[in-house]
């Protein structure tokens, strides 16, 4: 018997995207493009195209653009008693910790918090025995590369180093899985904020990561800039008031002297930023 005219020829899903994305696309916008034009005719939802949109725009950015910088890296160091060291582990709330011998430059390896059990178990404690390969990347290192490798690889931090093999700083696969899904908070999270040093994060070579719900007042009074608070609250409102539209992730725009580039947005709002000061070039720059 001939079942073509049963419900089974429905177009899948699948089916419904390829007719959609016909004829191909010539670049990874027109992409992006098609892609929000089926979310507007709801064959995914916005969450969906938020992580798809993550993925894509992710190529661009290197590691230099979110990795924490040497600044504000918790480590441990080698000679640390194992008292000071479960009591840094405790207030960090942190997994896991570079081990550093003379200074930051000097990485041993690193620490799991878990492997402090064995000394709360009554096991003999030496932190240098305990110590975990550390992963080395260059700051250029291109986002997707590295979630790639960390997979591979089953690592979960890395440290990055410079031109002169120095250590500038370190980046998680937290932090990369943010670029695609968002936000990943947690209860160290929630203090940090409620501490109020979570809005503006110094990064690397002068450059901060801001949160777009940053008040334009609390960023004015971070940096003595003078951007104006009348039409817009925040810095992300200040962006979308700039570009006339919601930015996507990866754009970038100059205003009143500062390089403003969004890394992480979604079909709704802007999340995170990157800011750094230049010279100023007018407040009708945009950059590629």
């Amino acid at each position: 018997m001939d079942d073509s005219g049963s419900s089974s020829n429905k177009p899948s899903l699948l089916e419904r995207l390829a007719a959609l994305l016909t004829p191909e696309p010539e670049d990874r916008d027109e992409l992006i493009a098609l892609l929000r034009a089926a979310h507007e005719r709801e064959l995914f939802n916005a969450d969906a195209f938020s992580i798809i949109e993550g993925a894509l725009q992710m190529s661009d950015m290197r590691v230099c653009d979110i990795m924490v910088a040497r600044a504000r890296m918790n480590v441990l160091r080698i000679d640390d008693s194992v008292a000071s060291i479960v009591a840094f582990a405790v207030k960090t709330g942190h997994s896991r910790f570079p081990v550093v011998g003379g200074d930051k430059d000097d990485v041993l390896g690193i620490l799991l918090a878990k492997d402090l059990l064995r000394f709360f178990a009554g096991q003999e404690f030496c932190l240098r025995e305990m110590l975990r390969p550390a992963m080395f990347i260059p700051e250029s290192k291109p986002l997707d590369v590295l979630l790639r490798e960390f997979r591979l690889n089953r690592n979960h931090m890395a440290v990055v180093v410079d031109e002169y093999g120095g250590v500038a700083g370190l980046v998680t696969i937290e932090d990369v899985l943010e670029q695609i899904v968002g936000e990943i908070e947690d209860e160290y999270d929630a203090d940090a904020d409620a501490e109020g040093g979570g809005d503006i994060v110094p990064v690397h070579g002068g450059r901060f990561r801001v949160r777009a719900m940053t008040p334009i007042e609390d960023f004015n009074a971070a940096f003595a800039a003078a951007f104006s608070a009348e039409e817009v609250d925040t810095v992300g409102g200040l962006l979308i008031r700039h570009f006339g539209r919601l930015p996507r992730p990866g754009e970038a725009a100059t205003i009143e002297g500062w390089r403003f580039r969004v890394l992480r947005a979604d079909s709704r709002r802007i999340d995170m930023l990157l800011a750094e000061r230049v010279p100023d070039i007018g407040s009708g720059a945009f950059d590629a």
